[in-house]
């Protein structure tokens, strides 16, 4: 791999996960100390909505400005509005918590490429490693928002499935916003991994795609009040499950024909 880049920039050679050694056991201190800080500095935040997306978005786009108002409208309902404390979309929904009076959250993430805590942040804790600070950002919140964003939204969206899906925790409305950015991924989780059986509809049953700050509103407070989503599930934006690939069929053909009686 190419480290040149990181070396104009002066950040030094080493990756933290693969530097890990059985001698570093020292490490599992501050890896708890991360834990034990967050879970006491964030008690009491409830209720709460996360809110992830891209670092990349500038003041003044309208997607930014959207954001805003998201986080305002949503701590007008006394929703405390929950991000991982950089940039981009992520300080706009805490400008929008910040500007309604509400608690506003910002998780920051030590990076090579120095990541700073957005100043709309009015609860920020810094954490050094993901893992830890994945929990705070999935552990208080009410619902979860992915606006468009890039590889880390993504990793911290289907993280959230995922949780779902094993149940290590409660189903909570996992919310899209503006389905022309992701209709890319929805049909391809109908089309590709739904059809092919490699996951069941219910996995994506709290899936859902909103195109207007009202409609995600309106999606978190009845959901909030009343376990109910209002809006139609994004699973059934994209068309109907159940077909397998040919490829699957096969493949579950010779099973049946190869086991014993």
């Amino acid at each position: 791999m190419n480290t040149a880049r990181y070396e104009e920039k002066g950040i030094p050679e080493g990756y933290e996960i693969n530097d890990l050694a059985k001698e570093d056991a020292w490490r599992m201190f501050r890896i708890i100390g991360e834990m034990v800080s967050g879970f006491d500095r964030l008690s009491g935040i409830e209720p709460a909505v996360t809110i992830y997306g891209s670092a990349r978005v500038k003041a003044g786009d309208p997607l930014y400005e959207t954001t805003v108002e998201l986080g305002y409208e949503l701590g007008k309902l006394d929703f405390s509005i929950v991000t991982g404390g950089g940039p981009g979309l992520m300080e706009a929904a805490n400008r929008g918590a910040y500007e309604a009076g509400v608690t506003s959250v910002g998780l920051n993430i030590e990076l090579p490429e120095e990541q700073s805590p957005n100043l709309y942040s009015t609860l920020t804790i810094s954490f050094d490693h993901f893992f830890a600070r994945k929990v705070m950002l999935a552990k208080y919140a009410t619902a979860f928002v992915a606006m468009p964003g890039g590889i880390g939204t993504l990793d911290e969206l289907t993280e959230i499935l995922c949780l779902i899906q094993t149940h290590k925790m409660k189903p909570f409305p996992v919310i899209l916003y503006d389905s022309n950015y992701w209709s890319g991924l929805l049909e391809w989780l109908r089309a590709t991994t739904l059809d092919g059986g490699f996951i069941s509809e219910e996995d994506l049953g709290l899936l859902v795609v909103c195109d207007d700050v009202q409609e995600v509103v309106k999606t978190v407070s009845e959901w909030y009040e009343k376990q109910r989503i209002p809006m139609k599930r994004a699973i059934a934006r994209t068309g109907h499950p159940g077909r397998k690939t040919r490829a699957r069929r096969v493949s579950h053909r010779k099973m049946n024909e190869e086991s014993p009686e």
